[in-house]
């Protein structure tokens, strides 16, 4: 009986830890199919940087991704027919006490201009 509930309080430490940090990664992914959206989309007209950056904010509106200050976490540059973005950004989630979960994001894309 005594391994039975050491094991559910395992299985419940790693759901819980599993819970915390999930969303985040749905928020990476969003983020990810947003900017990769600017090279496979060809209704969008983004030739500027300050394109790129309304585009990626209003996906950001639209799949509710509101903790992350977008020009704090993305970097984007326009290098002759292409934009060179760099995503990167950390985040933390309190497990217990002074232990934190911690996820580092980081991407490099490199999407020609439509």
């Amino acid at each position: 009986m005594l391994g039975w509930v050491a094991m559910l309080a395992l299985v419940a430490f790693f759901a819980s830890a599993a819970f915390k940090m999930f969303p985040h990664y749905l928020d990476f992914m969003s983020m990810d199919k947003i900017i990769m959206a600017v090279e496979t989309d060809s209704a969008l007209d983004i030739r500027s940087v300050r394109d790129f950056y309304d585009h990626v904010n209003k996906g950001m509106q639209v799949n509710g991704i509101r903790d992350l200050n977008l020009r704090d976490v993305l970097q984007v540059e326009v290098d002759g027919d292409e934009f060179r973005a760099h995503l990167d950004y950390e985040k933390r989630e309190p497990l217990i006490r002074n232990l934190d979960l911690v996820a580092n994001f980081s991407k490099d894309y490199r999407l020609r201009m439509p």
